[in-house]
């Protein structure tokens, strides 16, 4: 997608206005039935679309990215416009200043269309908790894109953008890219700056791309993975990852966990385990591993989220940011009234469950405990890569939900995360690619887990498999703003 992109527009097939107007037009035409996007940036899009246009009549090269139009999920800071984390409590907040990844993309001439539909404070499976209501799956509109970066899996799969930068705490890339049919890198935490990003879960969040192929993600990465002074936990990439997307892999080890294979639907487990059957046919060996301490992950995860959210969501007291609920006779019952009226359902859930985790008398027994069960988690995922070169798994153990599934069991909806939070904890790097479709048509998406800053390999090998396959899992669903010879 974007090497054809980056062709058209060099070779003046199209201009970058044209091709911005052209999403624009897409956009206002289909969104109504998607609600991918929460507000749109024309003035800030047709600018640098401009600028890149100018480049080029003047025969100066322009970069992959240069005038290619894009999404970024509504919890990343962009100066001058608005960013909500799709929250009332948050409505009308325009931030003073640009996230890091922001800024490595406008340096790139990137085209900003918008920002994109999320659940809120990136809280959610579905996409559904979102103020502005859920977006929706483009493969069947009666289903939910995933979450919590929802928005930008619904833009890219409909053709509404070239690509997006989600964020990830516990599998909100991978998962609604496996929903989408798309692929969703969850880099190495630390690779990808945080700055900028509206805090869930800190020691979990991780930005990274939803793409259409292995290729545009590592083109993507390598644009963003850089080093942020700005982040204390941020050190870079360990290398650039276009290069090594042709490396061979007839030497590479596989392994596979029943612990993962244990959870999953039938359809599901059949298309990952012909996956696997792919790449033993392209040299792979597939290794047995056993990785026990994953069934406690989850537990580990809502425990960790929340309590890092209790804190991180302090802040929104009707002082700081955004919105003030009125009506109130002192300062404690204006917090109260404003934090009620602002956060939604499951923001207050996870609130609540982490002031408990956090308070004097369960400390010990749930946070401190949750914290120990991660350090081992961590050690298990380091001795697994000693057996092995990458996992494989399912991103989730279904297909996309219905749409309002999430509220009839929100304790199900996490579920949906099972395989995705143990890769959150550990630390570690992992993406997500369609390997197939159910019988009602909606995607099934497997997950490659690499060891810290393995994203080379993970891409590289994600692409080969995209190359054996002919990329036959990725298909238009809408007609959007895809090149023909697509």
């Amino acid at each position: 997608m974007i090497f054809k992109f980056n062709e058209l527009l060099k070779n003046r097939k199209i201009s970058s206005l044209e091709l911005t107007k052209k999403y624009f037009d897409a956009i206002k035409e289909m969104d109504k039935t998607l609600n991918s996007y929460v507000c749109l940036s024309e003035d800030e899009a047709f600018k640098t679309a401009k600028l890149v246009d100018e480049k080029i009549a003047k025969g100066e090269e322009i970069d992959l990215l240069e005038g290619l139009p894009f999404t970024l999920k509504d919890n990343i800071s962009t100066k001058g416009i608005e960013t909500t984390c799709c929250s009332k409590i948050l409505k009308g907040y325009v931030p003073i200043y640009d996230a890091f990844v922001w800024e490595k993309l406008k340096e790139k001439n990137a085209v900003l269309l918008g920002k994109t539909n999320m659940d809120e404070f990136a809280m959610g499976s579905t996409c559904e908790t979102s103020c502005f209501k859920g977006a929706k799956n483009p493969h069947n509109t009666d289903y939910v894109p995933g979450g919590s970066s929802g928005g930008v899996s619904a833009a890219v799969a409909g053709g509404l953008c070239a690509y997006g930068l989600g964020s990830d705490t516990g599998g909100s890339i991978r998962q609604p890219a496996s929903f989408c049919g798309l692929v969703g890198l969850k880099p190495t935490y630390g690779a990808v700056s945080r700055y900028g990003l509206v805090a869930f879960a800190s020691s979990l969040d991780q930005i990274g791309p939803i793409t259409t192929s292995a290729r545009d993600a590592a083109i993507v990465f390598d644009a963003i993975a850089q080093k942020d002074i700005q982040d204390s936990t941020n050190k870079g990439a360990k290398e650039k990852t276009v290069p090594h997307l042709n490396d061979p892999i007839s030497s590479l080890k596989i392994g596979v966990a029943k612990e993962f294979f244990s959870y999953g639907d039938e359809e599901v487990l059949k298309h990952v385990n012909e996956a696997l059957k792919t790449y033993e046919k392209m040299g792979a060996t597939i290794v047995e591993i056993s990785l026990p301490l994953v069934d406690y992950a989850l537990m580990v995860y809502y425990i960790i989220a929340c309590a890092e959210a209790s804190s991180n969501l302090g802040r929104y007291d009707g002082i700081r940011y955004g919105m003030r609920e009125g009506g109130y006779k002192n300062f404690h019952e204006m917090i109260c009234k404003t934090r009620s009226e602002g956060f939604g359902k499951e923001v207050k859930r996870r609130i609540l469950l982490g002031t408990y985790v956090l308070s004097a008398g369960f400390y010990d027994a749930y946070y401190k405990k949750a914290q120990l069960v991660r350090g081992a988690i961590v050690k298990e995922f380091r001795d697994a890569f000693e057996k092995c070169d990458l996992i494989l798994t399912p991103t989730a153990p279904s297909t996309a939900f219905k749409a309002g599934f999430s509220s009839l069991d929100p304790i199900l909806s996490y579920m949906a995360d099972v395989c995705t939070v143990p890769i959150n904890i550990a630390g570690v790097a992992a993406i997500s690619l369609p390997c197939g479709f159910d019988e009602k048509g909606l995607p099934i998406g497997m997950q490659l887990i690499g060891p810290n800053f393995s994203e080379s390999r993970l891409l590289n090998v994600a692409n080969m498999f995209e190359e054996e396959t002919n990329r036959c899992y990725f298909k238009k669903v809408l007609k959007g703003v895809y090149p023909d010879e697509l």
